[in-house]
């Protein structure tokens, strides 16, 4: 088992899309509720991830997990968002996937470190991640961290 120190967080670029893309199906892996459609959800994750890597929109952030043979691990994707009751903007992750080979190394700790940093430096005082009630996996990983404002 490779240990965190071997891992390092880095910004994503254009040339990691088809990594990113690959990721996608993990995400209905745990079969998305009735009112959604599998395929769909994947086309837009796909459509919206390939936009934010060839545009890189100001306040929108894609982190990439690598090894130190740089084999990619896991991305995170983070985007603003706003508090529904007092309108206070916030850093919100839209997706956090780790692929296979990166199971159990830490590294979606190491993206939500990463993500806290990074909604630090860009002024936001809170970090969402919304997952479906069907995902196991990711509600025990929430279960797991601290909830506190960033």
């Amino acid at each position: 088992m490779k240990t965190q120190s071997n891992i390092k967080v880095r910004p994503a670029t254009l040339d990691d899309k088809e990594f990113i893309i690959s990721l996608l199906p993990r995400l209905i892996e745990f079969g998305p509720s009735s009112w959604r459609d599998g395929a769909q959800m994947t086309e837009v994750d796909a459509r919206i991830l390939s936009d934010k890597l060839i545009k890189e929109p100001e306040g929108t952030a894609v982190f990439i997990a690598q090894d130190i043979k740089k084999n990619s691990l896991g991305f995170i994707h983070i985007q603003p968002g706003a508090d529904y009751y007092i309108n206070e903007k916030h850093a919100h992750i839209s997706d956090l996937i780790v692929a296979p080979a990166g199971k159990g190394q830490g590294i979606g700790n190491m993206r939500i470190e990463k993500a806290e940093e990074w909604s630090r430096s860009q002024g936001f005082h809170w970090l969402t991640l919304s997952v479906f009630a069907q995902n196991l996996r990711a509600r025990e990983f929430m279960n797991g961290l601290d909830t506190a404002k960033i």
